[in-house]
């Protein structure tokens, strides 16, 4: 990996400060040059004794600090200096081609820790940043701890999906996926330019979940954000504009042929498990009309779920494992109406079981296969190199 960085020489010093047309760039041993606007507060240490400028934004930190989580920092401040490299307050100046946002995520991470108190879609920014450059620099503990954080979003195993759908929920029994996890595409965008693979099954499972319109069309994201930044100029016009983020040409085709085989899922389950479903062996209704209460109840369910198909009941288009783990809550709701009054459905406890185990197995079949709708071969997120993505 290539690592940009260089320390700053007095004759050929970068623009620290702003400055006028024909007037001259101040230098960074110019008292003046750090101007005040340039200075990160957050990360300007009095007894600091290095400084990073990274875009014309200047962290002033602690070498030793640097050295000791970061072999590459070592190494890059261990290398002798010719006698011309810039300084200021005695510091020398290192230029970093790295997002100031970016690096200012870093140094809290490697000051105050990496935590997340609450988990939220607002975490994402600080975990691309830290992740983007703690495999830049190699400060593996925090990438580790970043990876991990991806991984309780966008996890490898049914029990953790469905722990994390619950995170979703509100009591109400509202699902605001968004303010919970970031948006998919931004997931499969960092996931594609990091190289982590493991989570883009579930980013384009959670993806396929919007209308066809949506996918093409991509999140909404800010031309320029400044993230913690801190800056006393105005941001312009151009910078507060929003511009839509949107997926590869390739990775979109992968998201709407994946839609697809998700649609029939449902369907298959309708005519497999439902359509004209027998009670079970030792159902209790069986002595009483041949079991049309259980009979009469499959038939309510796969209705409800005929609807899911459509994408008409509770907002969840597309949603495979939602829509079967409804079938199996049907069985034990007391909301419906029978006209008159609030009721359950009156099947069986056997039959209850029964369509309860195929439901579990159902989910289970789903599960595995989601990686394969998407042209990988399982949860690692490795291409399936020997088929190619058909609808």
């Amino acid at each position: 990996m290539l690592i940009e960085v260089a320390y700053t020489s007095r004759s050929a010093s970068p623009t620290v400060g702003p400055s006028s047309e024909g007037e001259q760039s101040p230098t960074p041993n110019d008292p003046n040059a750090l101007v005040a606007e340039t200075r990160q507060t957050d990360f300007w240490f009095g007894d600091g004794n290095i400084i990073l400028l990274a875009d014309n934004v200047a962290f002033k930190v602690h070498r030793g600090n640097l050295e000791r989580h970061s072999d590459v920092f070592q190494d890059l401040m261990s290398i002798p200096q010719p006698a011309d490299v810039a300084m200021f307050e005695d510091c020398h100046i290192i230029e970093l081609h790295d997002s100031p946002a970016d690096l200012w995520y870093l140094l809290k991470a490697i000051y105050d820790g990496l935590y997340f108190k609450q988990l939220s879609a607002s975490d994402f920014n600080n975990i691309a940043a830290v992740l983007r450059l703690s495999t830049k620099y190699f400060i593996e503990h925090l990438r580790e701890r970043c990876v991990s954080r991806l991984m309780i979003d966008w996890p490898c195993t049914l029990a953790s999906w469905d722990s994390r759908e619950v995170e979703a929920t509100d009591p109400f029994g509202r699902y605001s996926p968004r303010a919970r996890f970031a948006h998919p595409i931004l997931i499969i965008n960092f996931a594609r330019e990091m190289g982590i693979t493991n989570v883009l099954p579930c980013a384009f499972y959670d993806l396929c979940r919007y209308g066809p319109s949506k996918i093409v069309a991509g999140v909404l994201k800010s031309r320029s954000d400044p993230g913690p930044i801190k800056t006393k100029s105005k941001p312009s016009a151009a910078d507060q504009e929003v511009a839509p983020v949107q997926l590869s040409l390739d990775d979109l085709r992968i998201a709407l042929l994946g839609r697809e085989r998700a649609q029939r899922v449902v369907a298959s389950f309708i005519e497999e498990e439902l359509s004209n479903r027998e009670p079970a062996e030792d159902c209790h209704n069986r002595d009483n009309d041949g079991g049309r209460a259980c009979r009469e109840s499959f038939y309510f369910i796969m209705l409800n779920l005929l609807r899911s198909v459509g994408g008409l009941a509770n907002g969840r288009d597309c949603d495979p494992l939602f829509t079967l783990a409804q079938a199996a809550d049907m069985m034990s709701r007391a909301d419906f109406s029978d006209g008159t009054q609030l009721c359950s459905l009156k099947i069986c406890s056997a039959c209850k079981m029964d369509l309860a185990q195929a439901v579990k197995a159902a989910r289970e079949r789903v599960w595995l296969q989601i990686p394969t709708w998407f042209g990988m071969e399982d949860y690692s997120g490795a291409p399936c190199v020997s088929k190619v993505i058909t609808p």
